[in-house]
């Protein structure tokens, strides 16, 4: 049986109070909205005498009573306005019920109202509306989180009572929105970041395209899937990890530019850089290479900069970073000999090993060249590239869908854009050869059975359509949650995320449902 506290079950009686005196506290009707209060604080001018006939909806964020007349604050989408509401203005006759009770006793902070009247400024300068019509949209039966602020002589603020606790507003990110404004901004900017990446893909005439979420087989990354089961097919179904493989088959069908904003999934460790289920944008253009693509993917981020920014310089912490090209490239082994001191280029599995373990860096039996490398990489470069930086010309072992390296035997033709200390892109020249692409699936095949649970699987029809024949190929995946991050200044995934993946909510309640678990 559900738990009301004190306000709850006060809020429940005004429900029934309004309904008793004939009031729908959740009307089917549309209420008509002609102005936000933002735009009418923007251009409401006293000479002009606008605004005359304005119709909002919205909270009531605070209210304070003088008798026969009220301030009170109407919060909506775009932000607050104060209202005047006069007894006699919006109950013209006899009845003064809508005032005397409905508004003074029966609502509460957090009800959504519509209010119809014009505009005007008080006494003090404050841009208000003189409420004519008054309507009730919907009762809240929970109290928002208030939070106060108080002014020191000198016009410094304190706030209290600030909904701030990070699990609180990660998990009920309804409240955070609504008491925490400012939050808004960073989900407006990532969805500003994703439509200038759209405007600039669907300018140079690429196809944005769908591709299968639930997978017979997952693949074009080394990642551990999370699976399903379809009842109908009695079949394994798995979760994507990438979309990389099905984009490919679409450039065997003859399309020369795809890309997708997709979903993907990942069954792996979370942390404030990492959530199971995240976007990225996979692109891939034929007749193309991995050069071209770094050139692309600094043009496509220093544009979002410049649509999100106005200048291609971010604030990130304490870092400024600037995305304006060109950016700073090193190869992998340029990078870790640059800042350890260690050449790995010509190493065998047992000398990276011993120079691991002289860096300090930890490993386990299960890794084979390609990993240890990447931990190397992790340790002690990653984190020290704030400013976009390209690494290139991975070991062959780390990549099994790059093409391999035209100059260079051992390695293959990739990069990842760094920056800030973590990756936020990936790119090849793809492997199109479908005789090397079935020796690399073996490869990982051998991984996996070495204890490597993020080794890729051999997937018969991706080879099939390849030896259908694929033209050259370039490649790329951006991470969308971690160049939302840095475009907005914010310090976890979860702050980019509207609804992050949480522990299970338990309760006390001693019938409360287990958790399931999922493989």
């Amino acid at each position: 049986m559900q738990h009301l506290s004190e306000q709850e079950q006060l809020r429940r009686h005004k429900l029934a109070e309004l309904q008793k005196l004939g009031i729908e506290p959740y009307p089917s009707e549309l209420y008509d909205v002609n102005f936000y209060a933002q735009e009418i604080h923007d251009n409401y001018h006293p000479e002009l005498n606008n605004f005359q006939e304005v119709s909002l909806a919205g909270r009531l964020m605070s209210v304070r009573v003088m008798g026969k007349a009220s301030f009170a604050e109407l919060m909506d989408t775009t932000g607050r306005i104060q209202l005047y509401v006069n007894r006699d203005e919006i109950c013209p006759g006899d009845d003064k019920e809508l005032y005397n009770t409905v508004f003074k006793k029966l609502l509460d902070l957090g009800d959504f109202v519509g209010v119809k009247g014009y505009v005007f400024k008080t006494q003090v300068g404050e841009t208000s509306i003189h409420v004519k019509e008054l309507k009730v949209l919907s009762k809240a039966l929970r109290p928002l989180p208030v939070v106060k602020e108080s002014v020191d002589e000198q016009g410094n603020k304190t706030t209290y009572d600030a909904f701030t606790d990070p699990e609180q507003r990660y998990r009920q990110r309804y409240v955070d929105l609504v008491v925490n404004p400012h939050v808004r901004d960073a989900f407006v900017k990532r969805t500003q970041l994703v439509q200038a990446m759209r405007n600039y893909l669907n300018d140079k005439g690429y196809l944005e395209v769908e591709t299968p979420i639930l997978q017979p087989l997952y693949g074009g990354a080394a990642a551990r899937p999370f699976k399903t089961h379809h009842n109908t097919l009695d079949m394994t179904l798995y979760l994507r990890i990438a979309n990389e493989l099905y984009l490919k088959r679409l450039i065997v069908g003859g399309f020369d530019g795809v890309y997708e904003f997709s979903k993907d999934f990942r069954n792996e460790g979370m942390s404030r850089f990492h959530n199971p289920e995240f976007t990225q944008m996979e692109l891939y253009v034929a007749y193309k290479d991995y050069y071209w693509m770094m050139d692309l993917v600094e043009e496509m981020v220093e544009r979002v900069a410049l649509a999100l920014h106005g200048k291609t310089e971010v604030q990130v912490g304490q870092n400024l970073i600037n995305f304006q090209r060109p950016w700073k490239r090193f190869t992998m082994a340029e990078s870790i000999q640059h800042f350890t001191g260690v050449d790995i280029s010509e190493l065998d599995e047992a000398g990276l090993r011993a120079a691991a373990q002289q860096l300090h860096v930890p490993l386990d039996p299960s890794m084979g060249k390609a990993k240890i490398i990447d931990e190397i990489f992790g340790e002690h470069v990653e984190p020290k590239l704030i400013q976009p930086t390209f690494i290139t010309d991975y070991p062959v072992e780390m990549s099994p869908l790059a093409k391999k390296h035209r100059d260079k035997p051992g390695l293959v033709e990739r990069f990842e854009a760094i920056c800030n200390g973590k990756e936020i892109c990936n790119a090849f020249s793809e492997l199109n050869d479908p005789i090397d692409q079935r020796q690399r699936f073996e490869d990982q095949l051998e991984l996996g059975k070495r204890g490597d649970t993020e080794a890729m699987v051999l997937d018969e029809d991706f080879l099939r359509a390849l030896e259908y024949g694929m033209p050259p190929t370039a490649g790329l995946g951006i991470g969308i949650d971690r160049l939302s991050m840095i475009m907005t200044n914010s310090n976890s995934i979860q702050d980019v995320l509207f609804f992050p993946q949480m522990k299970p909510e338990y309760t006390k309640s001693e019938n409360a449902p287990k958790p399931e678990t999922q493989e």
